[in-house]
């Protein structure tokens, strides 16, 4: 019966996902709705501001480094508690009405938590403004995707910028995010995006967040350690299904996959450089502070504006390839059940 009953949520799953998917590709986010990500960021920033005034942090001694770890630490634990908490309550309440509402309640919050859309749209949006307007219109429009200073970035810098976003994103922002849901369900992608809101937050190596920002910089590179690598090849079998260097981004991926300080960003912005033919990464600055980077690709031809839409195709790609992965899943697990004489419910 447990078996019975994880085979017959799992297939379920596989079609809430499809249907959030798809209508994330037609609608995208779902404007004029509260949206979870920002309820989470706000979370994160108040959860923030009691920490930095109930525990004292100064910057010099190695106690106050140790009171911002635990301050890190305290951060994670709160924020992921209410975060997957709340998730796992809203769902497990509906089940009280019956299957149905709990299925037509995840298949919102999934779409929700889907990005694809709203990164395409972004992504688009700088190639735009690159054909149309003028550089320092180009520079804030990548300015809003990414962490690093964009100020002195010029056409090929925010190009770079752009197409790494999209590489990036589309393991943390898509197929990661599906993969805790086909896996752990709702609260699972709740637990994953509130973990990867507060790298994106907190996760940084400036003067604010060194140590404070550590545990949860940590613990989303252990989250996105699978999902990014099963994202690497999802890109890789995309570009040989749209048309890009499929031998170029399987050899990049296994000779740069490892030339980044995170052990998850190069996985798929290897693919994409070697998809494309291009060479991303180098040297970037945030907050003023310029961090030197190891280049990723080969520079076969200099990199171009068309590049933004094809690295969009790519994750177009991908995150159909990780649903297909999943539909092959659920109809190898059915033909378990055909053998085995299971009876499927939906309870």
């Amino acid at each position: 019966m447990i078996f019975a009953g994880i085979v017959q949520l799992f297939g379920l799953r596989v079609i809430i996902l499809i249907a959030a998917a798809l209508l994330d590709v037609l609608i995208g986010d779902p404007f004029g709705m509260i949206h979870p990500v920002v309820g989470i960021g706000k979370l994160i920033s108040l959860t923030e501001k009691i920490l930095r005034k109930a525990i004292p942090m100064g910057e010099a001694k190695e106690a106050d480094k140790e009171a911002k770890f635990r301050a890190g630490v305290i951060l994670v634990i709160v924020v992921c508690l209410i975060t997957t908490g709340l998730s796992f309550l809203i769902i497990w309440a509906c089940g009280f009405a019956g299957w149905w509402l709990q299925a037509i309640l995840a298949f919102i919050m999934c779409w929700q938590m889907l990005a694809g859309k709203s990164l395409s749209q972004a992504a688009n949006g700088v190639y735009k403004t690159l054909k149309t307007g003028t550089l320092d219109d180009a520079r804030y429009a990548v300015s809003m995707i990414v962490g690093r200073d964009t100020k002195a970035l010029d056409e090929t810098g925010i190009i770079k910028a752009t197409v790494e976003t999209v590489a990036e994103n589309t393991s943390d922002g898509i197929i990661a995010p599906m993969m805790f849901f086909l896996i752990l369900g709702i609260p699972g992608m709740y637990f994953y995006k509130a973990v990867n809101t507060m790298d994106s937050m907190v996760g940084y190596k400036n003067d604010k967040y060194r140590y404070f920002g550590t545990a949860a910089a940590k613990l989303d590179d252990v989250l996105n350690f699978v999902p990014a690598r099963v994202s690497g090849i999802c890109m890789i079998l995309a570009a040989y299904l749209t048309g890009l260097d499929g031998k170029g981004a399987s050899r990049i991926f296994h000779r740069d996959r490892k030339k980044h300080a995170s052990p998850n960003s190069a996985q798929t912005e290897s693919v994409c450089a070697g998809a494309l033919g291009v060479q991303l990464a180098g040297n970037a600055t945030y907050f003023g502070q310029v961090y030197e980077k190891p280049y990723i690709g080969d520079a076969t031809r200099p990199i171009e504006a068309e590049d933004i839409k094809r690295s969009v195709k790519l994750m177009y790609m991908s995150s159909a390839i990780l649903i297909a992965g999943g539909i092959i899943c659920e109809a190898i697990m059915a033909a378990i059940f055909i053998a085995t004489g299971s009876t499927l419910t939906f309870r």
